[in-house]
């Protein structure tokens, strides 16, 4: 009876003092869940993860969801500290061992560097349209988590070649490609993006 249940889940804001400041946060979903971490692109924040209803879809799945606004975007101020960094600090405060890191765009860099340093601390990786992968390029076979690839085929900010490069170099990877869609392709095809995400944590095991 309980899975039939789709009630609106509980979104609270919390901050997250990472050391250099404080990271305004969105979480909701079962605390005892899986921990999955959303990261933002340049031009959106926590809050864009609200609107789209990806907070309540995932924590609908039992997760344990946790949406960052970035230092210097939505309601986080700017620092020094490099997001990786920031992103560490924000995993021991949170206190688990490991999460599911999504991230879109500029977003994706910092889910596939922190990735790259810290493999053993990710469960899972969803890139969608992510930047810095030519960069990255020499070290991604570092990341041995589950990858999960996501591009609109109209992207004009990150090339459809990158996901090529990550496909080719992440042994765990698999892509699925937009029709259509731009670069923020999760904004232009929500059903579908959401979709994709419910395949990808029944891929999962623990």
């Amino acid at each position: 009876m309980h899975a039939e249940v789709h009630e609106m889940s509980t979104i609270t804001s919390r901050n997250i003092d990472f050391g250099a400041g404080e990271l305004h946060c969105l979480e909701t979903g079962d605390p005892a869940g899986r921990l999955v971490i959303l990261l933002h692109g340049m031009k959106f924040q926590a809050e864009t993860w609200r609107g789209l209803g990806t907070l309540d879809f995932l924590a609908g799945q039992g997760l344990h969801v946790v949406a960052v606004d970035m230092p210097g975007f939505g309601k986080s101020a700017a620092c020094e500290m490099e997001p990786v960094a920031v992103l560490h600090r924000v995993f021991a405060q949170l206190g688990h061992e490991s999460a599911v890191l999504i991230g879109p765009s500029m977003g994706g860099r910092t889910a596939l560097e922190f990735a790259i340093h810290s493999p053993q601390q990710i469960a899972g990786l969803v890139l969608v349209g992510a930047v810095g992968v030519e960069e990255n390029r020499d070290n991604l076979a570092k990341i041995t988590a589950p990858t999960l690839v996501l591009w609109g085929t109209e992207d004009q900010v990150s090339p459809l070649t990158n996901s090529d490069i990550l496909l080719e170099e992440i042994s765990n990877s698999t892509r699925e490609l937009y029709p259509g869609a731009p670069h923020p392709c999760y904004l232009d095809q929500p059903d579908r993006w959401h979709a994709s995400l419910q395949f990808f944590f029944t891929t999962l095991t623990d």
